[in-house]
């Protein structure tokens, strides 16, 4: 018995092929930190944008994924995910690189940054469904799934927490422009690690009948919707995400213009807070095995909601200003990292092999409409209300969707359910 127990705890980390993905995934993951944070400032510090060009470029980043997510998922499920993977990294990897290379030769405009953009944000739907449905290849079973999990969450939230600060640093340094090359460069690397995985991906049955997409993908929602964990975590992930990604499209702007920030003290800030993701997916593990399910993914949840309501209610001296930011994304990155871990290890336990594409699929696009809306919402907010006032909105929105969040149904599991199947 006392052998048997470090086995378990360490199994993923003699699993060669996990590693080589984890590895690959972590060094795209701090360089698409980077670019996360080089967008915008490119967009401020060459094109003088305001909370509109913003808004638009935050609503090219996520509109893809509601206009592609689902015809994605019926590819990705129809298909072997890995070679799927490397060719959104290809190409997300020779898009970032067009932005230095258009600065270098003074071609760089708005309008090519906007349908750049636009474009990385295709190839990350694709890698987004594909990877999500891949690692259950990789890994078997729940214990193991909710390992894997916590490892690529730790990996995010250390990108989180290392990346903006890496960001702002080379920023500064190098321009905005130039610092989108280190994303480039993270994407080739993790080309090479996921064509070095051994193992074989089984390729998917064909049925008898011919294969119809809008049929194939109706079976997806359907299964989202019918599903009355999925639907609770879809709709509260959506308003979620409309929500940060509204208030992350202001906070730049905000912090630079009515708080007087450097691209590097935005950046220290950010990767201060960051710090939170990495406390929780480190110990995501252990606060799941004694809340629960359910009360894990209340409390993570409000927590998120709670960092947003703290953003505007910064003021002060500088130094107040800084901590109680830090504070607000330390909270809002902490709970995400342990919510997360939760809802992926939930959405792919009850969800069958063959429905895993379609089931992420439904799911990105469900959550990331928020996503999209929000960027555009919040540079309306932004020109109508000014930056403060239009913050002040999302921290009230913030504040109501706790409620929701106590009411629900995913909030009274005390572990995960039975895998389910779909109906005939």
């Amino acid at each position: 018995m006392t052998q048997a127990q470090p086995k378990a705890r360490s199994s993923l980390l003699r699993n060669g092929d996990f590693l080589k993905f984890w590895g690959g995934e972590t060094l795209s993951l701090f360089g698409a930190q980077v670019t996360t944070l080089a967008l915008p400032l490119t967009a401020v510090l060459e094109f003088q944008a305001g909370p509109g060009e913003l808004g638009l470029l935050g609503f090219a980043q996520w509109c893809p994924y509601l206009a592609l997510a689902l015809v994605f998922g019926v590819w990705v499920d129809r298909g072997r995910r890995r070679p799927m993977m490397i060719a959104a990294n290809l190409i997300r990897m020779v898009l970032i690189g067009l932005v230095p290379l258009l600065a270098a030769f003074d071609q760089l405009e708005i309008v090519s940054l906007v349908i750049i953009t636009a474009g990385v944000g295709m190839a990350s739907v694709l890698f987004d469904v594909s990877w999500m449905s891949y690692v259950p290849t990789l890994v078997k079973g729940p214990e193991n799934l909710v390992e894997a999990n916590g490892k690529l969450g730790a990996t995010s939230a250390a990108a989180e927490t290392a990346g903006p600060g890496l960001g702002g640093l080379l920023v500064s340094a190098l321009t905005a422009p130039i610092a989108m090359a280190v994303d480039a460069v993270s994407y080739l690397v993790s080309v090479v690690t996921l064509s070095l995985i051994k193992v074989r991906e089984p390729r998917p049955e064909r049925p008898e009948t011919r294969r119809r997409l809008l049929p194939e993908l109706a079976e997806g929602l359907r299964w989202v919707a019918g599903n009355r964990y999925l639907r609770a975590i879809a709709l509260i992930g959506c308003f979620c995400n409309f929500l940060t990604i509204a208030n992350n499209t202001l906070f730049v702007l905000y912090a630079l213009q009515s708080q007087g920030f450097q691209p590097s003290l935005i950046g220290l800030t950010m990767s201060l807070g960051a710090i939170g993701g990495v406390i929780g997916a480190a110990f995501s593990g252990r606060v799941l095995a004694k809340l629960g399910v359910g009360r894990t993914y209340s409390a993570m949840v409000s927590t998120v909601f709670v960092g947003l309501v703290l953003v505007p209610v910064a003021g002060g001296p500088l130094p107040v200003v800084v901590a109680v930011f830090v504070l607000a994304y330390f909270l809002m990155y902490g709970g995400m990292s342990v919510a997360n871990v939760v809802i992926l290890s939930l959405r792919q336990t009850i969800t069958p092999s063959s429905l895993l594409g379609r089931m992420t699929a439904a799911m990105r696009t469900l959550m990331f409409t928020g996503g999209a809306l929000g960027a555009p919402a919040a540079g309306l907010l932004g020109s109508v209300l000014g930056l403060h006032g239009a913050l002040w909105c999302i921290a009230a929105g913030a504040g109501l969707m706790i409620v929701a969040v106590v009411l629900s149904p995913v909030g009274r599991l005390k572990e995960m359910p039975p895998a389910a199947e779909p109906a005939s």
